[in-house]
C-alpha cells in the first residue's frame, strides 16, 4: 500500500489546493450599494445578476441577497419578467428627500461645530483644496464625488449616529446624479465657495454662525435641484439608451 510521506525539510512539497473565495454577502451589498449612490450605474438601468457577479467578483447568491436588501431600502426595484434595476426616484420625492436633508444636515453641523478639532479643520481644508483643483480643471464629475465626501466628513466629526445613519439613507448622491445638478452654469464654483464659509463657520465653532451657513448651502442645492428638473423635463440627459 502506498502512503504518502510528510516533506522532508529542504524539500518541495506539492502545494495544497487554495480554498474557493467565500462569498462575504454583506461585502457585496456594501459594494454594490456604494456603486449605485455614487453614480456607477444610472437610473433605470438593468442589474443583470450575471454580470454584476463578473463586476464584483462574487457569485451569484451573494449578488442575489445584495440586491434583495437594496430593494428594501428603496434603492432597486424589481420587474415581475425584467429583473432588477436602479430605482428612477420621482421628481416629488427628490425634492422631498432634499427637503429633510436641509434639517437633518443643520443638525448635524451644530453637533459638529461642538466637537470639531484642529486636525479636524485641516482635513476639511484639503478637501475644499481639491474640489478647487477640480473644479480648476473642468471636472465637475470629480468635484461632486468630493463634494459628497465633505459632507460625509462633518457627519463623522458631529459623530451623531441617528442622523447619519438617516442621512446616508435619504440616497442624496443618488439625485446628484439622476439630475446632474452639477451642470448648472456657475453651479460648481457657487457652491465651492459655499462650502468655504460651512469651514470658516465650524472654525469659529459657533453653532448659529454654522447652521446658518449650512442653510445657506442647502437652499442653493434645493433651487440648483428644481433648476435640473425643469431642465430634464425638457431634455432628459441620464437615461441608458
Amino acid at each position: 500500500m502506498k502512503t504518502t510521506a510528510n516533506a522532508q525539510p529542504g524539500q518541495r512539497s506539492r502545494a495544497a489546493t487554495p480554498p474557493a473565495p467565500v462569498d462575504r454577502g454583506g461585502d457585496v451589498y456594501q459594494r454594490l450599494r456604494n456603486e449605485i449612490v455614487s453614480g456607477g450605474f444610472l437610473p433605470n438601468e438593468r442589474l443583470v445578476e450575471a454580470d454584476l457577479a463578473h463586476r464584483l467578483h462574487s457569485g451569484r447568491t451573494a449578488i442575489r441577497a445584495a440586491l434583495v436588501r437594496l430593494d428594501q431600502e428603496g434603492l432597486v426595484s424589481h420587474e415581475p419578467n425584467r429583473g432588477a434595476r436602479v430605482r428612477l426616484v420621482s421628481d416629488r420625492e427628490a425634492l422631498e428627500i432634499e427637503e429633510v436633508r436641509v434639517i437633518l444636515e443643520q443638525l448635524i453641523v451644530r453637533h459638529a461645530a461642538e466637537r470639531v478639532t484642529a486636525a479636524d479643520l485641516r482635513d476639511l481644508r484639503r478637501s475644499i483644496v481639491r474640489m478647487r483643483e477640480r473644479l480648476a480643471l473642468g471636472d465637475p464629475m470629480g468635484y461632486s464625488e468630493l463634494n459628497a465626501e465633505f459632507h460625509q466628513r462633518i457627519w463623522a466629526i458631529a459623530d451623531h449616529r441617528t442622523a447619519g445613519r438617516l442621512l446616508g439613507n435619504l440616497k442624496s448622491q443618488g439625485i446628484r446624479f439622476q439630475y446632474r445638478t452639477i451642470l448648472r452654469p456657475g453651479r460648481t464654483a457657487n457652491s465651492l465657495r459655499e462650502h468655504e464659509l460651512i469651514v470658516e463657520a465650524l472654525a469659529s465653532r459657533d453653532p448659529d454662525a454654522t447652521e446658518a451657513a449650512m442653510r445657506q448651502h442647502l437652499r442653493h442645492v434645493v433651487e440648483t435641484l428644481k433648476w435640473a428638473i425643469d431642465a430634464q423635463r425638457h431634455q432628459p440627459i441620464w437615461l441608458p439608451r
